[in-house]
């Protein structure tokens, strides 16, 4: 049977080796050599951080240019980067470092951080485990969907994109895979910003899109 398998994970957080950054320039100069795994960290990673709650700038990068480089401006233009755009972190540094050395470019000084207040780059393990829960068919989704937890929803909507099928949730890729058409479910799925939810709102959001479907279908004659 083809059972959908519900997955937890959990972040180890560790530094990456890279100096911390004390002004803009260094920023840009660790952004253009670290490992793709830091970039990730700083830009997709942030939702299942539990110290993370800045709702306005989804990314550690805009949030540093705001809070301690006082750089408003950069940090808007960093923060409505959506990094599942990209079809690969290379691409994804690209367009960070090509917003970061347009700033510089209109800067007259290079701002700085305060004395305890640099940007330390950061990367993570993600660990995953089974939690052992199944879900059957695909009504049972919104349900299934309520129970879990943030590192679920991460893992099966966010990390996800990383995996095979390239930028498609676990979700959508099962219900293709379903015997049936599903497709009002794939769209239902698919149309929800990832990028503009915190993981709780995400769960809400998902579990109302698919109750509005089956809320359809009972409607059916």
């Amino acid at each position: 049977m083809n059972e959908f398998e519900v997955k937890d994970c959990v972040l180890l957080t560790r530094m990456s080796g890279l100096p911390p950054a004390l002004n803009l320039r260094e920023l840009r100069d660790r952004i253009a050599m670290c490992h793709p795994d830091v970039i990730y960290h700083h830009f997709c990673e942030t939702t299942l951080a539990p110290s993370f709650d800045y709702p306005d700038y989804r990314n550690h990068f805009a949030v540093w240019a705001k809070h301690s480089l006082g750089d408003e401006i950069l940090a808007e233009r960093l923060g409505i980067i959506d990094p599942y755009a990209y079809s690969s972190t290379e691409d994804l540094r690209t367009a960070t470092l090509e917003i970061i050395e347009e700033r510089l470019s209109e800067l007259s000084m290079v701002p700085w951080a305060r004395a305890g207040h640099e940007f330390y780059f950061m990367k993570a393990i993600t660990v995953v485990f089974d939690t052992g829960e199944r879900i059957h068919h695909p009504d049972e989704l919104d349900s299934a969907i309520s129970r879990m937890t943030s590192g679920s929803i991460y893992f099966h909507v966010l990390e996800a994109r990383r995996r095979p099928p390239i930028g498609l949730d676990d979700f959508s890729a099962w219900l293709q895979n379903f015997e049936g058409d599903w497709s009002q479910y794939i769209h239902a799925i698919t149309s929800i910003d990832v990028t503009f939810y915190t993981l709780p709102e995400l769960q809400k959001n998902l579990v109302k899109a698919l109750k509005l479907i089956q809320g359809k279908k009972r409607k059916r004659p």
